[in-house]
């Protein structure tokens, strides 16, 4: 008995891509060198795992919603790409080893994407022009670094001391009336 195996051509694997969105924010004072270096370290890094670059846009100086690092200001920079699973790990690796990155965010925005069907515009995947005017800021004065000056009511307020007695406690009484109860009933003083 003769019994064969059909052949069967070779099935197209495809890689399950996926579609990602990262936000990262260099120091305020970065130069346009830096800026660039950085952006080219991430598309290095989305090269390397097999994935497209979509899209770049430098978003310009910002004022941070709090000290990050000592930085009141961070440059903003927004890169959209797809690609395979390793691609985050190493974009978000090679992001913090970068002294410039003060902080960065990813999200997936979608879950299937097809690498082969994704169409790159060049010139949306240039860092642009990072205009990076260096901005004086008003230096404050002493006083007011030490909260010595009044700055209005809309200024944070230092909290308030805490009073020396502590208001769930009970009153003490006076002495007097304290002895007056400890006396057992029933005896008088002469």
């Amino acid at each position: 008995m003769n019994v064969s195996t059909p052949v069967t051509a070779p099935v197209a694997h495809r890689v399950r891509s996926r579609e990602y969105e990262t936000i990262y924010v260099l120091r305020g004072d970065v130069d346009v060198d830096s800026a660039e270096k950085v952006q080219a370290r991430v598309a290095d890094a989305i090269e390397r795992e097999h994935g497209k670059l979509v899209k770049v846009e430098a978003w310009g100086r910002r004022k941070l919603a709090y000290p990050v690092r000592k930085q009141r200001k961070g440059v903003y920079v927004y890169v959209k790409y797809v690609g395979g699973g390793g691609l985050v790990a190493e974009v978000e690796r090679g992001l913090k080893l970068q002294e410039a990155v003060v902080k960065y965010m990813t999200v997936q925005t979608n879950d299937e994407v097809d690498l082969e069907l994704v169409t790159v515009d060049p010139e949306e995947v240039k860092l642009g022009k990072l205009d990076l005017p260096t901005e004086a800021e008003p230096e404050e004065s002493r006083e007011k670094q030490l909260g010595l000056v009044d700055l209005g009511p809309e200024a944070p307020r230092a909290p308030r001391p805490v009073d020396e007695v502590d208001e769930f406690a009970e009153e003490a009484e006076p002495a007097e009336d304290a002895a007056e109860k400890a006396k057992p009933e029933g005896t008088e003083e002469v």
